[in-house]
């Protein structure tokens, strides 16, 4: 594991204190008794407790014990109430709060925890969709709108999220979500190569120089998606799928009738698992697009003789057997999107899905990247925080060390992470916090 200071809860949440201190406050009155960071840092402080709601946040927020730990843990000097906060986010344009995850990021680089992630000579990062509202009552003007067979009329909000991720890693590094709005069109293929667009052009301003292999599902295997990959100078491995690349596919068909196909075969007596691997170099992606050639490569594994599994990709990425075995390893690891990532965001306590508040401009997205923050740095300090990775050790659910943290904050007197995480890990006794009713009874 990697270690550092700067990659502590204390440290991290100081630099996105100090991001948040950089924005300009939206709003026109300069007596606002609450300051834009503390809203901020109250929300981030919401998502990375976990609290089922604000409501629940808010029921406790002025008692002293819990100004206290706001102020200790979070640097909040005034925490805004439910309907404080909610309309102070509303009108905060979402690409603000980027420069947060930038910043962590950087970090995690500076620290070399990035380096750790190295795959095929570059960074895997996988790409995909995922809602986080959706109400037949509720709306504002950035909704999405479908309607139900039944006639009914629902809105939504999505996220296109990215993750820098590895094979033989749990952990990933969310990158800044890009928000799919009803300007993104009204089907689902639009609306995700919409906002690809803006999530990939931004990632490469934000990182020109990192080598990036995206990783995606055949919805992204088309012409004019490859054509922006390569024009960003991003490597990629796609999944295809044979009923929508029809010409690909008979191409490949006519190199295994010929015997022109190269490939691999790796059998694992013990496991009684064999291995094999077909591929083609420079093979034209559809008639569509003669001009564009794509190496393919296809994966079967058989157990006992029987297939138990089989896909097939293509890559910019020129296929040899000694880096064939790495590529489908790479191109089965885009699943830790939905598993690793919005498994975790939607049923391990970060409630992604959950109603926090909606608003009338941007509070759901708002709220949508506080949480992803929220899991980002989660995940960092995972990666490289001793403190953190020992605390999340003595459970065997991610879930079960949130109710301790909250258990934690709500009952005592918490004067740094250090002590919070040693309380979780040692007992709080050894900590020495101070419970909330022996300081309230000697007040």
């Amino acid at each position: 594991m990697t270690r550092s200071p700067r990659l502590s809860a204390r440290s991290l949440l100081t630099q996105v204190r100090n991001v948040f201190k950089s924005m300009t406050d939206h709003r026109q009155s300069a007596k606002s008794t609450i300051s834009l960071p503390d809203a901020l840092m109250s929300g981030l402080a919401v998502f990375s407790l976990k609290f089922p709601s604000l409501l629940k946040f808010d029921e406790q927020r002025q008692e002293q014990h819990i100004r206290h730990n706001l102020e200790h843990l979070f640097g909040v000097v005034r925490a805004p109430s439910d309907t404080q906060l909610r309309e102070i986010l509303d009108p905060v344009e979402p690409p603000t709060l980027y420069p947060a995850f930038r910043t962590i990021l950087q970090e995690a680089e500076d620290t070399q925890a990035l380096a750790s992630y190295r795959f095929l000579n570059g960074f895997l990062v996988s790409l995909d969709g995922t809602g986080h509202f959706c109400s037949s009552a509720v709306s504002c003007p950035d909704c999405a709108i479908k309607n139900s067979r039944s006639g009914e009329t629902q809105y939504y909000h999505q996220l296109l999220a990215g993750a820098i991720i590895h094979p033989d890693r749990k952990n990933v590094l969310p990158l800044i979500p890009e928000a799919i709005t009803r300007a993104d069109g009204d089907t689902k293929n639009d609306c995700e190569r919409n906002a690809a667009k803006r999530l990939l052009t931004r990632l490469r301003h934000d990182y020109p120089n990192h080598p990036f292999i995206i990783v995606e599902d055949a919805l992204s295997a088309n012409g004019p998606h490859i054509k922006l990959l390569k024009e960003l100078n991003f490597s990629y491995i796609i999944g295809v799928k044979e009923g929508d690349h029809k010409a690909l596919f008979d191409v490949i068909a006519e190199h295994r009738e010929e015997e022109t196909l190269d490939g691999l075969v790796d059998t694992d007596a013990k496991r009684k698992v064999t291995r094999i691997y077909h591929f083609k170099n420079n093979v034209a992606l559809n008639k569509t697009h003669p001009d564009l050639t794509v190496n393919f490569i296809e994966y079967i594994e058989l157990k006992d003789g029987q297939v138990v599994y089989q896909a097939t990709w293509i890559t910019d990425l020129t296929i040899t057997e000694e880096n064939c075995a790495d590529i489908v390893r790479g191109g089965r690891a885009r699943w830790k999107i939905e598993n690793e990532t919005f498994n975790t965001l939607k049923n391990q306590g970060y409630r992604l899905e959950h109603n926090y508040g909606h608003g009338q401009q941007h509070l759901a997205t708002i709220f949508g990247l506080l949480t992803m923050l929220a899991f980002l740095i989660d995940q960092v300090q995972e990666l490289a925080c001793p403190l953190f990775h020992k605390a999340r050790q003595r459970f065997r659910s991610r879930t079960s060390l949130w109710e301790r943290m909250r258990a934690l904050f709500v009952g005592y007197f918490i004067n740094d992470w250090e002590t919070f995480w040693q309380a979780i890990i040692r007992g709080h006794q050894v900590a020495v916090l101070r419970p909330k009713a022996a300081v309230n009874n000697t007040s």
